[in-house]
């Protein structure tokens, strides 16, 4: 069974992740906009895509799963801080703690791995059988 739940956990965490990145290329302008408004650089965004779309894709696969997990729980609370901090605003802090709670999941995959079901386990299994 936790096999299936780390399955279903990396699933989860690595969709909103993957149709952001995906979305911001589609938006891209009004997308640099946004963060240029917000007083964040627009020129960061292909690192941005790249995080979202690439790390999301990894996580989904269950390959470079620890690192990759601790980069985007930093990103979460970054983006939390960045774009979510007018607590004030109901909307805001919604968004403020969803990030928080997606940070506490990647710490969590970063602490525990990606599980049995994971190109990560596969690639030690096969290496292991070969030695």
């Amino acid at each position: 069974m936790n096999a299936y739940l780390s399955l279903l956990g990396r699933v989860g965490l690595s969709l909103i992740f993957i149709i952001s990145g995906w979305g911001k290329i589609g938006g891209y302008a009004a997308t640099q906009g946004y963060m240029d408004a917000m007083g964040v650089p627009g020129a960061l965004l292909p690192l941005v895509i790249a995080l979202e779309l690439g790390g999301g894709l990894a996580i989904l696969a269950g390959v470079f799963t620890r690192w990759t997990a601790l980069a985007l729980a930093v990103f979460s609370v970054a983006s939390a801080m960045l774009f979510h901090a007018n607590l004030a605003d109901q909307v805001q802090a919604i968004m403020f703690w969803k990030n928080f709670a997606i940070a506490g999941g990647f710490l969590l995959l970063a602490a525990n791995g990606p599980g049995a079901l994971s190109l990560e386990s596969r690639l030690v299994r096969r290496t292991a059988i070969a030695h």
